[in-house]
């Protein structure tokens, strides 16, 4: 039997006639949103990432990459003057937008669901309350007297599938010496302590966080077959990195009345954590309540949080199962999100996913993508999922801030844009024109004066095109 195939000439014109149609409503929602888009000089990409947060006391104590600084929380509240009330973030990561707002005196609420930002946040609180002289000198002396050297206990290094072999053998002794020896504090200190640990994991691993997945150096061993090499340079041995991070942390806590973070001290609002998915926490929080949300989701970049956190997972006990029931709990942002049933979830998001159904951009891209996945042109089978998912869960989000929100409140998201296919991926616009049926208006959308590139293998195949990175600022009606 012969197999009758496509004619060539509609297998070539069909991918360009969608992308064509893409490229037109992409041009009819900017022209909607011509007045909002703002060139805003004052930010910056350092700003609005963990970069400037590098070199700042108390902020700089753990590398969280996906963050943005606490300059960007005090440029926004300072530019659209919110200087009272309570503050949510519904996706906290290492809490910059918690305490930055704690210490302009606001009190700030957040949800986080990865336990590496829950520690992180649960630590940072510590010397905002009731950290004593005794907690500096314990500190002090961990570092001036090795005592993870000195112990006899030793507590084995939990490990997941994806973080065998991620240290070098002297590094995991030691590392297991410390947990033993940390075992004998109060609980206080054994928090401390663990947060000082989970700040060098890191450096002193053969591991770098790399986006979408851990990249492992060669001489971990576990790169046979690449042949691209990596080095991720010097390695430094444990007790360097420990000691040069409990006295980085010292001192930043002793002169933190001179450097001005905490200078006023009646000034500063509580901090509150809830701990869980957004999704199953937002619909139980008080209507009306908050005047501001400040928060940067995950974006819909494939990155995996539960892979480039996994060495900070595992030495926080999560096993196998927790990872992957982690992993479909977040947003959808990686290809190995399942889809969720909404409205099982919640009944009430029928307004939120109808809003996403109409926008006929979105669409438009998503029937792009499917019919991209059928003549098996996708690199990932599971990018349209992904990309579903990823917009009609932030409808629901999007949904519950406008409930939670005061009138009149702001909310402000940190976000990229995407592309995939050789389809660009208005994030922005897509997500303002649904904010506006679910009861927001769109005052600005800050756009940084330097966009970001698309990935190597985008313009490679689909050439180089700038995407915008922006901060929207909805008003809620």
């Amino acid at each position: 039997m012969l197999e009758i195939s496509r004619p060539i000439e509609t297998t070539l014109l069909l991918p360009q006639s969608a992308l064509r149609e893409i490229e037109k409503l992409d041009c009819e929602l900017a022209y909607k949103f011509q007045n909002k888009f703002t060139f805003c000089s004052a930010l910056s990409r350092a700003l609005v990432s963990f970069q400037a947060n590098k070199t700042r006391p108390i902020y700089r104590w753990y590398k969280y990459k996906e963050a943005f600084s606490a300059g960007l929380v005090e440029y926004l509240c300072n530019h659209y003057e919110i200087k009272s009330g309570r503050i949510l973030d519904p996706f906290s990561g290492s809490g910059t937008a918690l305490f930055a707002t704690s210490e302009l005196g606001l009190q700030s609420e957040g949800l986080e669901l990865l336990p590496i930002g829950q520690k992180l946040i649960e630590a940072r609180k510590l010397p905002e309350s009731d950290f004593t002289n005794e907690d500096f000198a314990c500190l002090q002396r961990w570092n001036q007297e090795r005592v993870w050297k000195q112990t006899s206990k030793r507590i084995s290094l939990p490990e997941l599938r994806i973080t065998k072999g991620a240290y070098p053998r002297e590094t995991q002794e030691e590392i297991e010496n410390f947990l033993g020896a940390l075992s004998h504090e109060d609980e206080r200190m054994q928090t401390a302590l663990k947060f000082v640990l989970l700040c060098v994991l890191e450096s002193v691993s053969y591991t770098r966080k790399d986006g979408q997945y851990l990249r492992w150096d060669d001489r971990s061993g576990r790169r046979a077959g690449v042949k691209k090499p990596f080095d991720k340079g010097e390695i430094p041995s444990f007790e360097k990195a420990i000691s040069a991070k409990i006295a980085e942390i010292v001192s930043d806590l002793q002169n933190k009345g001179q450097i001005g973070l905490f200078a006023v001290e009646n000034l500063r609002g509580d901090v509150k954590l809830h701990d869980g998915s957004c999704l199953d926490v937002l619909p139980t929080l008080p209507a009306n309540f908050y005047d501001a949300v400040i928060t940067s989701p995950p974006y819909c970049n494939r990155y995996d949080y539960t892979r480039t956190y996994a060495l900070e997972l595992a030495l926080l006990g999560v096993d196998e199962k927790g990872l992957t029931n982690l992993r479909q709990k977040m947003l959808s942002c990686t290809v190995e999100n399942k889809a969720k049933d909404l409205l099982a979830l919640n009944s009430n998001w029928k307004q939120a996913i109808n809003a996403t159904d109409k926008q006929k951009l979105l669409q438009s891209i998503l029937e792009y993508l499917e019919q991209q996945k059928d003549d098996r042109s996708l690199n990932n089978n599971g990018i349209p999922r992904m990309v579903r998912g990823y917009f009609y869960e932030m409808a629901c989000v999007i949904m519950e801030s406008a409930r939670v929100l005061k009138s009149n409140a702001l909310l402000f998201i940190v976000n990229d844009n995407v592309r995939y296919a050789g389809a660009s991926i208005s994030v922005d616009m897509i997500l303002s024109d649904i904010a506006q049926e679910l009861g927001f208006h769109v005052e600005n959308i800050l756009v940084l004066p330097n966009g970001k590139g698309n990935s190597s293998q985008q313009m490679g195949e689909h050439g180089r095109e700038t995407l915008r990175k922006c901060v929207y600022v909805w008003r809620k009606a």
